[in-house]
């Protein structure tokens, strides 16, 4: 059976896991390469974070979310990232984004959700974020954490399929976007630039995240 299992708001905000570590652009250097390149895999079959299976993908709540909503889908295609992706997996791409969209709208149809893959990301197996815009969770820690998703770092779905299409290819300069982790911190509504992740999680409050009329 195939469904939707989204979990309560509390839940979601937690991952309803006991944290030891942050994953994702939190890498701890003493942790072997190996386990971070399968963290994703085995993570797919984890019934406590899976949402959603097919016979095309595996949807799961990120086990450390940056959001209150913050789910990943995961092919079951062998695809390891970016680099890897073909003209012939444009329909896939396409058809996780759909899905990503059903699942924002099933979990709050009012909020605000962005689709989208990191440029360079530190888990292995290509993976579409699909996360809320209120960042709120306290697992969102630190700069390589905000940046990751609050600037070109992060490719919205849509751009990477035009690309595919396009040129047949996705390709990323790593040195460029690696340098993006170390951005300034700044409002991913209103641009202002903020000093601490504390005073930036304070300040991200104020502004609303519902969807806006078309």
């Amino acid at each position: 059976m195939y469904y939707w299992n989204v979990g309560n708001d509390h839940n979601m905000a937690t991952g309803g896991l006991k944290r030891k570590n942050d994953s994702d652009n939190d890498v701890k250097a003493k942790k072997p390469n190996n386990f971070w390149k399968g963290g994703l895999l085995s993570s797919m079959n984890d019934p406590d974070l899976q949402v959603f299976s097919d016979e095309k993908i595996t949807v799961i709540k990120d086990k450390y979310p940056k959001a209150k909503y913050h789910f990943l889908i995961m092919s079951k295609k062998n695809i390891p990232n970016l680099k890897s992706l073909k003209k012939e997996d444009i329909d896939l791409l396409k058809y996780m984004e759909e899905k990503g969209r059903e699942l924002a709208k099933s979990s709050d149809a009012e909020r605000q959700f962005r689709y989208g893959y990191h440029s360079i990301p530190s888990m292995s197996h290509l993976h579409l974020h699909v996360i809320s815009q209120d960042f709120d969770s306290p697992c969102l820690k630190n700069k390589k954490h905000w940046n990751s998703f609050t600037t070109e770092y992060f490719v919205d779905s849509k751009d990477i399929i035009k690309t595919l299409e396009k040129t047949g290819k996705v390709e990323h300069e790593s040195s460029h976007f690696t340098s993006l982790l170390k951005s300034e911190l700044r409002c991913h509504v209103c641009k202002k630039e903020i000093k601490t992740i504390p005073a930036l999680k304070t300040h991200i409050q104020q502004h609303s995240y519902k969807t806006r009329d078309t």
